[in-house]
């Protein structure tokens, strides 16, 4: 497995982290395919913030994550940078992709010029393996998901 900073988004690798991410939270957020690409096209950069990382088995991608200055957490603008968008294809759940790809996360902030990244999710006990840090309960005003958890990662 072969984790790659996308730099550009002509190639098939970008419409299927699109595509991923339009059925993951682009429709559930009445967000357009178009929209999805839009924001995707303008988060591949090489020198800040944000990159896009895919996993590829094989040449095909299989996952991706993002580090972003944001995770749109309402009413905490205080907490940054994120850890973002990371995504398992659900045929390779289960195949150590995302630890593939967490193997990688603190070598690609570092790389980025950061010393923390901070998450949300409601996963209970799988970035733990990774080092990160639970921090508390954050209210995320999602209709269906209104509490997280908040991690840190020190780098």
């Amino acid at each position: 497995m072969e984790i790659i900073r996308l730099e550009t988004c002509e190639n098939d690798i970008f419409e299927k982290i699109v595509k991923w991410n339009y059925n993951w939270w682009g429709k559930k957020n009445s967000k357009s395919m178009e929209a999805v690409a839009y924001l995707f096209k303008h988060s591949i950069c090489r020198d800040r913030l944000p990159q896009t990382f895919v996993a590829l088995s094989d040449g095909e991608p299989v996952g991706m994550y993002q580090l972003s200055m944001n995770d749109d957490l309402f009413g905490r603008p205080d907490i940054y940078p994120w850890l973002i968008n990371v995504y398992v294809d659900e045929a390779y759940r289960g195949r150590q992709v995302c630890r593939a790809m967490m193997e990688t996360v603190r070598e690609n902030a570092r790389l980025a010029g950061l010393n923390e990244l901070f998450l949300y999710t409601s996963h209970v006990g799988l970035y733990e393996k990774f080092g990160w840090e639970f921090i508390e309960n954050v209210k995320t005003f999602n209709g269906d998901s209104p509490e997280e958890r908040l991690y840190r990662l020190k780098i």
